[in-house]
């Protein structure tokens, strides 16, 4: 097969996988659910952010880095495009799931074609592998669910295409593999950290070939790595502190809620292996075993192996097996345990099964040489037919009846999905799969629309702020599965209050309704939270006892005010009566406040030192500039402003323990058991800060 007829049928295959892709969306009716409609608004917030979705406009990188705080941004950077070009309804927003499965498609048939010589048994090898990926049944799903495993899936592929291209040691070592390899490395890395489950091991792998073979390798190695920390790193110095609060519950708080098995246990180990024949396809799975242990068989008797004139390349068998066994052992390192975190090994895999699937074509044609040249193809077919079956039969129950939901006409009554209706926050109280403050903001805000919502209910604390503050509430009716108890309390305390109107009840396709609640007109005007937040900002100055409060009630007003509207006015406010009067304290407390609030440490630095300067008795100025250098990757001046607080202010626990830590991310290791021996007396210090009693009684 000739390179022009290989590329034809390459896009055959993304052709037909994208019409089965799409009949499928023209038949499904169901709503985005929790995940989907979060990665669906984090693309609406970067198409917006660049201006070229309806509601929004370019304001700066900050501006951008902010609407990733946990994951990084370049998936919802292109899916945010995308909608710009097709839509932003699920079904049109699902184009951008159709370009990243034909990035994964080339990525698995470009490294495909690494395997076989001569040439054209490798480009039929390519496109037999493209149609596995293309079959199995895990990554058909994924094709038709808005989550980042897609994307991910697709560029660690291609990563580790270019990595094993590169780490060759006949056909590799040049410069723009080298820096190909870098870039596949560092936009996989830039869709999401998981990617370093299966890269980690396959970097560490390609390091050390460079190393050993030398002739220019490890000067390619070290610039392909410093284009790869140079692309993470204006992301990761902007959240990392988010990220590591984010990694650490959806890693190890996660698995220890969800009860996933230990990671030196038996049932983990064996976890992702039980995955396999379901994410695959037992026809996949089986047919390609049995095939390979055919090829072993023919390998090792000679009269049969000198009747195939193909010729695998070692080296590049070698990378695949290599890096899919440690891709999968570092996976399986990993304490949470979710069947989407196989995703990026299935197309190395399918890879290596494609090859028992091609041998037993190279089989055919020596068993019946005279029907070789149409026999091998058939029998292809015809396994193609087999593989099918499981995989659409696991689409077509994942299809949802054509029922009504009520969604789209919840948010439009409360002046969602409009352009030129006010900024609003719909307060959620029932959560469920077809309706969850995740749906509602995506239903919300699209077509340019400012309503989002937000979840409260999960204390019998959100019950008196939802009363003094919030303006729409959305309840439910009859059957909503398990409830917790607060939640219904903050339901009956709204029908019942006096102070919210029923706007219109909503019924719901599997029977019982939502209805809408609006604040009364005649009910009393809820005091903005602009003219709270000096006082709470104030009470920083008394340490640890102060932050309790601020960020207690900065998190319900977050859930009440979804457009954090209570900020600008603020600012101006505090920036005016600071023109006016320099000293002002209480102002200079919001604005560092805010600046922290909004993840600025630089500014909130600046503020900091201006309170040491005028409250020259209180160490706490000082603490919190410190925390905020650390925070802006400032780990020496940080240093030194602990250190200079701690001769003004004596051995304080708390400042101590941030000089010593400062110093040690700022390189002095030898200080680590300083820092160490610190950090419990730092804690201490803020327990009894937070809980006075406990501190008097003993």
């Amino acid at each position: 097969m000739g390179a022009g007829p290989f590329r034809v049928c390459l896009i055959l295959i993304w052709l037909l996988s994208t019409v089965a892709d799409r009949l499928w969306w023209g038949h499904h009716a169901g709503l985005p659910s929790w995940d989907q409609a979060d990665y669906l608004n984090s693309a609406l917030d970067h198409g917006r952010a660049l201006g070229v979705l309806t509601g929004g406009g370019w304001q700066g990188w900050n501006a951008l880095l902010d609407l990733s705080p946990k994951i990084p941004p370049l998936a919802s950077l292109v899916n945010g495009t995308v909608m710009a070009v097709a839509g932003d309804a699920p079904s049109e927003a699902a184009w951008t799931l159709s370009f990243w499965n034909g990035l994964l498609l080339v990525s698995s048939a470009g490294w495909a074609l690494q395997f076989l010589r001569p040439r054209r048994s490798a480009r039929g090898f390519a496109l037999l592998a493209a149609s596995s990926v293309a079959l199995a049944p895990m990554l058909l799903e994924l094709r038709t669910d808005y989550v980042l495993e897609l994307p991910l899936t697709a560029l660690v592929t291609l990563a580790l295409w270019r990595l094993g291209a590169w780490t060759s040691p006949r056909a590799g070592g040049l410069w723009w593999q080298a820096l190909l390899a870098a870039c596949a490395v560092a936009l996989s890395l830039l869709v999401k950290q998981s990617a370093l489950l299966v890269l980690l091991p396959a970097l560490g792998w390609s390091l050390v070939t460079a190393q050993r073979i030398g002739r220019g390798r490890r000067l390619q190695a070290l610039a392909g790595l410093i284009l790869v920390l140079l692309s993470v790193f204006p992301w990761l110095r902007h959240n990392w502190i988010t990220t590591l609060g984010g990694t650490n519950r959806a890693v190890i708080e996660s698995a220890a809620r969800e009860g996933d098995p230990g990671v030196f246990s038996l049932s983990g180990w064996l976890w992702y292996l039980r995955q396999v024949p379901l994410q695959i396809g037992s026809a996949l799975l089986w047919i390609g075993l049995a095939g390979l242990v055919l090829l072993v068989v023919m390998r090792v008797r000679p009269r049969m192996a000198t009747l195939s004139n193909q010729q695998d390349q070692a080296d590049a068998w070698r990378w695949l097996m290599g890096t899919l066994f440690l891709g999968w052992l570092v996976t399986n390192l990993s304490p949470n345990k979710d069947p989407r975190y196989l995703a990026p090994l299935l197309p190395p895999l399918l890879v290596l099964l494609s090859r028992g699937w091609w041998q037993w074509g190279v089989w055919i044609r020596q068993r019946w040489p005279a029907r070789s040249a149409w026999l091998p193809g058939l029998a292809l077919t015809a396994g193609a037919l087999v593989a099918i079956a499981p995989a659409w039969t696991a689409q077509s129950a994942r299809l949802k009846p054509g029922h009504r939901y009520p969604l789209q006409a919840i948010v439009e009554k409360a002046g969602g999905a409009d352009p030129i209706a006010d900024p609003t926050t719909l307060i959620v109280v029932p959560s469920t799969p077809d309706l969850n403050q995740h749906n509602v903001s995506y239903y919300g805000r699209r077509n340019g629309g400012r309503l989002v919502g937000r979840q409260l209910g999960g204390s019998t604390d959100h019950i008196q702020p939802v009363l003094a503050h919030a303006n729409w509430v959305l309840l439910a009716e009859g059957d909503q599965g398990s409830v917790s108890r607060s939640a219904s309390s903050l339901d009956q305390a709204v029908r019942e209050s006096g102070i919210f109107e029923e706007v219109e009840v909503f019924s719901r396709p599997k029977g019982g309704s939502y209805s809408l609640w609006k604040r009364r007109l005649d009910s009393a005007v809820p005091e903005g939270f602009e003219q709270r937040f000096p006082q709470l900002a104030a009470g920083m100055a008394q340490g640890p006892a102060g932050l309790d409060p601020v960020f207690s009630s900065v998190a319900i007003e977050h859930m009440l005010d979804g457009h954090f509207s209570y900020r600008a006015p603020l600012r101006r406010a505090a920036l005016e009566r600071l023109k006016q009067d320099p000293s002002d304290d209480t102002a200079r407390w919001s604005l560092a406040l805010l600046a922290v609030l909004t993840n600025r440490p630089a500014e909130a630095a600046h503020h900091f030192e201006r309170l040491e300067t005028s409250n020259p008795e209180s160490p706490w100025p000082s603490a919190y500039r410190s925390v905020v250098l650390l925070a802006g990757w400032n780990p020496w001046y940080a240093s030194s402003v602990a250190s200079a607080a701690v001769e003004r202010h004596g051995q304080h626990p708390i400042l101590v323990s941030l000089e010593s830590l400062a110093a040690v991310l700022g390189g002095a290791i030898w200080r680590l058991p300083e820092a160490v021996q610190s950090v419990p007396a730092a804690i201490t210090k803020v327990e009894e800060s937070l809980n006075p009693q406990a501190k008097g009684s003993s």
